[in-house]
């Protein structure tokens, strides 16, 4: 049995016991009965922490790219070429949606169609954390220019940030929906060919 944490930390034990209700079974899927029952919390403690569900499942989101983009920092910063950094973080996206582990799974392609259209703080909140995403991969793609691992005709940062993780968030959706890694290895080659780099060094 799961121990009630202290009262400063129930909102935080809230949202640890959600993430992979929701990551399992989706936002609507999952009633806040549920997520009491799991958390073994009253409802009067959520809603001091939460105003509605809507709140709380904004919470969650920031909650889960404050970790995703703590994480992403620590892969960026390790030693080596901008290059060889930005294919380490492939490297462990593929690793993260293939592995055994269901709580590495991508909360973007569990909850992103499901609660645009639900929700539009919720919406914010998926806009500002992919956006942080997003430009982490531009400013590695400007530091692998700066150090000349990477090549100025691989085109604007910006750009090629977000086209490599709109590659990356499709090819983690086909592979939830085929149930085949296939989909991830070739947006790894992809991402080769587009960093241009050789497609096995």
């Amino acid at each position: 049995m799961t121990a009630v944490p202290a009262q400063h930390d129930v909102r935080q034990h809230i949202l640890d016991i959600a993430y992979p209700l929701l990551l399992r079974k989706g936002f609507t899927a999952v009633g806040l009965a549920e997520v009491l029952a799991a958390a073994q919390v009253p409802k009067g403690s959520f809603y001091h922490y939460f105003g509605s569900k809507e709140a709380f499942g904004e919470a969650v989101l920031e909650a889960y790219f404050a970790d995703y983009l703590g994480r992403m920092d620590t892969l960026l910063a390790q030693p080596g070429t901008a290059a060889q950094r930005l294919l380490d973080y492939f490297y462990d996206w593929l690793d993260s949606q293939t592995g055994d582990e269901a709580q590495s799974r991508c909360l973007v392609v569990k909850l992103g169609a499901e609660v645009c259209d639900l929700s539009e703080t919720m919406r914010a909140a998926l806009a500002r954390g992919t956006g942080g995403i997003v430009e982490r991969l531009a400013r590695c793609v400007e530091a692998g220019r700066a150090d000349g691992s990477l090549a100025e005709a691989v085109g604007d940062a910006r750009t090629l940030g977000a086209t490599l993780y709109q590659n990356w968030l499709g090819a983690s959706l086909l592979a939830k929906i085929t149930h085949d890694r296939t989909p991830l290895d070739t947006a790894l080659i992809g991402t080769r060919q587009l960093l241009g780099l050789r497609l096995y060094t």
